[in-house]
């Protein structure tokens, strides 16, 4: 039997370094446009994170078991609405990994003159990073969970800086509330939530590597909750700092807005130091990513939701089959999206990745309701506070898929 080597540490880094990644460090450009609005759909967003984060916490302190999302669906609703969510969540992590290669890019291209405005060579360095991180999740768990404590450490440090001497030296009074397409609040706040998930994708990280998760009844949901709430607190502060050191019409415009925030407070040496704190963030979560997308696979193939074929693992129980194929896909979802700039092509994949991903927090707030009613019904105590939490995971599902019909109205 291999030796588990996922404690609370490195089981809060995959939460934390998956959610604080691209998502932070390229929305802002997505959210100038909303202005004040945004922190609104930051708090519901934030929100409904935490009762995601809640929701997996007593499903695996329940009963923890590789795969997690679809496993619990499984057990809640069977092996066909299981599918669906296997599926949709191996979507929307290799749709992540297209997204995160190119916000990779984006923060390089101030460094890396050859690959600024040439969509050849920025795809061809994208492609580059995709297989880079690949081949150190082939390496194994231990490596990846590692990587990814080393890098969610080192992420955090410089948005903390922005944010605490935005708010301080910054010299914005008021940020203005905008509604870019004259929608009512709910329309807004639906498609905030659609685009701002993204940056909540990994809430459910704890519970994938469970056969590798020291005592994982305690660990995941301790890792769990523990990590959205570094994620929330790191956001809000990160992105009100921001705004008050950048206007939001050129916000709207960058491609690495951390580093140009950076430029604007101390000079080069700063923006060298926030692009590389950047380059550590997208990393540890392309890192997370790509890991992720195996074990999803390998859990799937194993009860026949993907083909047996990946289900194959190495010596260091990799399965190093699916690692490849995902990432495979990930270069074509990539290559797909190349003909847009690269803020367009990141929206376009930051959508895809986060409706597909919503579906399966859709599965996993119904599952929860649904367990906890079949419990009840086994004789077990019936608990208010989770019962309620479930609800409104579910419901911030809902908003969410809503939100995908107002930004393509």
């Amino acid at each position: 039997m291999m030796k588990k080597t996922i404690g609370i540490w490195r089981s809060w880094a995959l939460v934390a370094g998956m959610m604080i990644g691209s998502g932070i460090l390229t929305m802002p450009a997505l959210l100038a446009g909303y202005g004040s609005y945004s922190f609104i759909g930051w708090a519901v967003t934030g929100f409904g994170a935490v009762c995601l984060a809640l929701s997996y916490s007593f499903l695996s302190a329940r009963k923890p078991g590789l795969g997690g999302p679809y496993f619990y669906v499984q057990e809640a609703f069977g092996p066909k609405a299981a599918a669906v969510v296997a599926w949709g969540y191996w979507i929307s992590l290799v749709a992540s990994v297209a997204a995160l290669a190119l916000s990779f890019t984006g923060y390089s291209e101030t460094y890396l003159s050859f690959i600024e405005n040439n969509s050849s060579y920025s795809a061809v360095f994208s492609i580059a990073i995709i297989i880079l991180f690949t081949v150190i999740n082939i390496r194994g768990v231990r490596e990846a969970s590692m990587v990814q404590l080393i890098t969610t450490v080192v992420k955090i440090l410089p948005l903390l800086f922005i944010g605490v001497a935005g708010i301080m030296f910054g010299e914005v009074e008021e940020i203005p509330a905008i509604n870019p397409d004259d929608s009512s609040i709910f329309q807004m706040v639906a498609g905030l939530c659609l685009l701002i998930m993204f940056a909540f994708i990994g809430v459910e990280s704890a519970t994938l590597p469970s056969e590798d998760t020291i005592d994982p009844k305690k660990t995941i949901p301790r890792a769990s909750i523990l990590g959205t709430l570094t994620a929330v607190i790191v956001y809000m502060l990160a992105m009100l700092g921001l705004m008050y050191i950048i206007p939001l019409a050129e916000l709207q415009q960058s491609t690495s807005p951390f580093a140009d925030a950076a430029q604007i407070l101390i000079g080069n040496s700063g923006a060298i130091i926030i692009t590389i704190g950047a380059l550590f963030a997208i990393s540890g979560t392309l890192n997370v990513c790509i890991m992720i997308t195996g074990t999803i696979m390998l859990a799937g193939a194993r009860d026949g939701m993907f083909p047996k074929f990946f289900s194959q693992q190495n010596e260091q129980g990799t399965p190093v089959r699916a690692l490849l194929f995902s990432s495979a896909l990930g270069i074509i979802f990539l290559l797909i999206s190349n003909s847009k700039s690269l803020i367009s092509s990141y929206e376009y994949l930051v959508i895809i990745a986060t409706f597909a991903v919503v579906i399966v927090y859709l599965g996993t707030g119904l599952a929860s309701l649904k367990l906890q009613w079949n419990d009840y019904q086994q004789g077990q105590k019936l608990s208010v506070v989770n019962l309620i939490i479930a609800l409104f995971a579910t419901l911030f599902s809902v908003l969410a898929i809503i939100g995908t019909w107002v930004l393509y109205q």
